[in-house]
């Protein structure tokens, strides 16, 4: 809805200046507002219409049924968009849902109400009544019968022919990218959506949203650096969450057989197109369930929330073509590597000796300390990882790595875990719950031992979470989802920050 019987242009207003540059144009625009006076930010008007609900609901309608029956609505929004001749205009307003046109002409509002609306710029926030009708291009259309400035923009937008491209800027002010480049309000109107269907499609199977704390006394639930903050009533430190997965299974513990939390979590780590040290996770237990469910489940809820966001489970990712209509590809760590590194045989990963062996030949660093499980997996992310195009589980992750998966029964070696990939990046992990309380203590020594020799990101030891534990965990199995590389994904997004509405900046110099 956006063609006009004119042109819309912002490019040379009479009343913005564009010869002027940014300084002088603020100096004029504040001059504007102290003509107003003490009247200058009203606080009385109130729509009662939001602009895609007009649309949706009028849009079909022929002019002879709206002049038949008149609609009357009552917008508020900012210009976006004008084009003065005189006694009439047309002007674009943006709402939070759209934008929408609107007709303002000399004798259907007051004199010196269209003297005033004469001088108002691009960027003023106005509030406007009057009738819907359609203009000859069939466009839907406000005629004003009232309107009136509600705040007065001081800085001018940027242009709307060139418009706001500077990345960097976008990240770091947001609202004028919201408010000037249309794919990024779609984008994050996308993301609200995305979470809606995640928490319906949970919500839908039993299971309980929960909160848990983000200040925690001891960090865990994942292999991770964390913030560290200090309570200064209890005088003691305290860490930003890194993963609430301890304080969700001691849930389970409690009863609750079923939970979820869509959280924030927070991770001392570098920045990339794929980390942020600020991020959404969804984490999800299940109890009386293994991996093998929880991986059943998770591909459902991936293409359920698909279907609900775009439409269709067909789609591009930064020119690259993915098909979530067939069932998701499962294969185990070992397997992966074998396949994509046909050079190589099971003897090259047999025991650590050949292992080294094969990750020297990567030209992979190793650490002396690190066994054959944590071996396999730089091997695993060095040569494996980028090329999982396709939507992929990958199993069968080392005892070594897994601090909180169950052993399998078959293999002790391994644990009954999973990390789903995609577009060759890492998007979700789940495994069965480690319910054993001796086998989970001298796993959290390992951690222990591993971060008393120098290992920043191991687990520390939770003792409160061993008691939990002793009273019973019953077989569970939990999943945790990157909320954003998901969104990245759905939206096109080449970086997180893309999908992140304020993400975190080096501060500017001076």
């Amino acid at each position: 809805m956006m063609t006009d019987d004119i042109e819309l242009s912002n490019k040379q207003p009479a009343n913005t200046l564009p010869e002027l540059d940014e300084n002088e144009q603020i100096k004029v625009r504040k001059s504007k507002l102290a003509a107003l006076g003490e009247h200058a930010y009203p606080n009385q008007f109130k729509p009662s219409d939001f602009v895609a609900t007009l649309i949706t609901t009028h849009s079909e309608k022929t002019p002879e049924q709206l002049e038949a029956s008149p609609v009357n609505a009552t917008l508020a929004g900012r210009i976006m968009a004008r084009r003065m001749m005189g006694k009439a205009s047309f002007v674009h307003i943006q709402d939070a849902s759209g934008r929408f046109q609107l007709y303002v002409q000399q004798g259907h509002v007051d004199d010196a109400t269209y003297e005033g609306f004469k001088k108002w710029d691009i960027g003023d926030i106005i509030g406007v009544s009057g009738y819907l009708f359609k203009t000859k291009t069939g466009e839907l259309t406000l005629k004003a019968t009232a309107i009136q400035l509600l705040v007065k923009s001081l800085r001018p937008l940027p242009d709307k022919f060139h418009g706001l491209n500077d990345t960097e800027q976008c990240y770091r002010q947001r609202y004028l990218d919201l408010l000037v480049n249309q794919k990024t309000r779609q984008r994050f109107l996308l993301r609200s959506k995305i979470i809606d269907s995640i928490r319906d499609f949970l919500k839908s199977h039993h299971f309980l949203e929960v909160e848990t704390p983000m200040m925690q006394v001891i960090p865990g639930g994942a292999a991770a650096k964390p913030f560290i903050t200090h309570h200064n009533t209890l005088n003691m430190d305290l860490f930003l969450r890194i993963s609430p997965e301890l304080y969700l299974k001691r849930l389970v513990v409690g009863g609750f057989d079923r939970v979820f939390e869509i959280n924030r979590n927070f991770r001392n780590e570098g920045l990339s197109t794929r980390h942020n040290p600020e991020f959404t996770m969804l984490e999800y237990y299940q109890a009386y369930a293994e991996f093998n469910q929880a991986m059943d489940l998770m591909e459902e809820l991936i293409k359920t929330t698909t279907q609900a966001a775009l439409g269709t489970l067909q789609f591009t990712y930064q020119d690259e073509a993915h098909d979530f209509t067939q069932p998701f590809a499962r294969i185990s760590v070992k397997e992966s590597i074998l396949h994509y590194n046909p050079e190589l045989t099971a003897h090259d990963l047999h025991d650590i000796e050949q292992a080294t062996k094969t990750a020297q030949r990567f030209s992979i660093p190793l650490k002396n300390t690190w066994g054959l499980g944590k071996v396999l997996i730089e091997i695993f992310e060095k040569t494996v990882e980028s090329k999982l195009k396709k939507p992929t589980f990958i199993t069968g992750y080392p005892t070594e790595v897994s601090p909180l998966a169950r052993r399998n029964d078959q293999d002790p070696f391994i644990t009954d875990r999973f990390e789903f990939f995609v577009g060759g990046r890492e998007l979700a992990n789940g495994f069965s719950e480690l319910n054993d309380p001796d086998d989970q203590a001298g796993r959290f020594h390992q951690q222990v031992a591993e971060k008393q020799a120098g290992d920043d990101e191991a687990m520390h030891f939770d003792e409160d979470y061993i008691t939990a534990l002793e009273y019973g965990l019953p077989p569970t199995a939990g999943v945790g989802i990157g909320i954003d590389r998901l969104v990245m994904l759905l939206t096109d997004a080449p970086s997180i920050r893309d999908v992140i509405l304020f993400p975190h900046m080096r501060p500017e110099e001076s």
